[in-house]
Order: structure tokens, then C-alpha cells, then sequence
């Protein structure tokens, strides 16, 4: 069974998004890791250390419901390998990258929003999966 792991650009200096992170995170311990990399790092050491097929959370990419973004949660926890997401650090990725994208939002979200919205939509996800009353339409 294959774990999801996202991987942000430092540590969230902002408390509430720390904590909101650290909240969602904990309840995903047994399917997300988190995976902070130094902030100090330049974008292109940063893209240079996630791995070749790693997913990027940029605005340009395709969006998702949050039902779509659970059946590939789905997808992604069945698979035997690990499934890589990145946010990018606060100017975002080089438009260059090549690497599969998936869009949070068409609009800009400072960078530690977006890993809250994204951890909490992968916590969404598992709970759409799991039939539990946390996502109601």
C-alpha cells in the first residue's frame, strides 16, 4: 500500500497554519507523511531533492471536486509505490517543470494556506472514502 507524502518548501512560520497542519497531519499519520525541507534552500535545490515523478500543486494544473480528489486519493493509497506532492516554495515552481500538476485553487494561495488546504482535502478525501458524515454535499 502506497503513502502519500508532501513535501513543503520550510516550516510553517505561521502558527495557525502550523497547527492546522499538525492537526490534519495527525489524523493521517497512517496514509500522509509530511516532509519539510529546508527553507533556505534556492527553488532549483529544492526541486532538485523531490523526486522525478513528484505531483506539483501549482494554479495551472488541473483542478478536482473534492469527490474526484477522493477517488484519486483512492488510486493513489491502493498503489504499491508512493505517490509524491509537492507545494511549491512562496514564488512558486519554474513554469518550465514538466512534472504533473494539480491546481488548489486558480487563485494564488500563499504557500503555507495551500499545504493547510491541501492536507486538509487529502484528510477530506479519506473521510469521503471512509462514507463518514465529515463531508457533506
Amino acid at each position: 500500500m502506497g503513502r502519500i507524502i508532501v513535501h513543503l518548501h520550510g516550516k510553517p512560520s505561521q502558527r495557525n497554519c502550523a497547527s492546522l497542519i499538525e492537526e490534519y497531519s495527525e489524523r493521517l499519520k497512517s496514509k500522509v507523511k509530511i516532509e519539510y525541507h529546508n527553507s533556505k534552500l534556492t527553488t532549483d535545490e529544492y526541486v532538485s531533492l523531490l523526486p522525478q515523478d513528484t505531483i506539483l500543486c501549482d494554479e495551472g494544473g488541473p483542478s478536482f471536486s473534492s469527490v474526484m480528489f477522493a477517488k484519486q486519493f483512492a488510486e493513489w493509497t491502493l498503489s504499491t509505490s508512493d505517490v509524491h506532492i509537492a507545494i511549491g516554495p512562496t514564488d512558486g515552481f519554474p513554469k518550465e517543470i514538466s512534472n504533473q500538476k494539480i491546481s488548489l485553487s486558480q487563485m494564488t494561495l500563499p504557500h503555507e494556506l495551500a499545504a493547510v488546504i491541501l492536507i486538509e482535502q487529502l484528510y477530506r478525501s479519506c473521510e469521503i472514502n471512509k462514507g463518514s458524515s465529515y463531508h457533506r454535499i
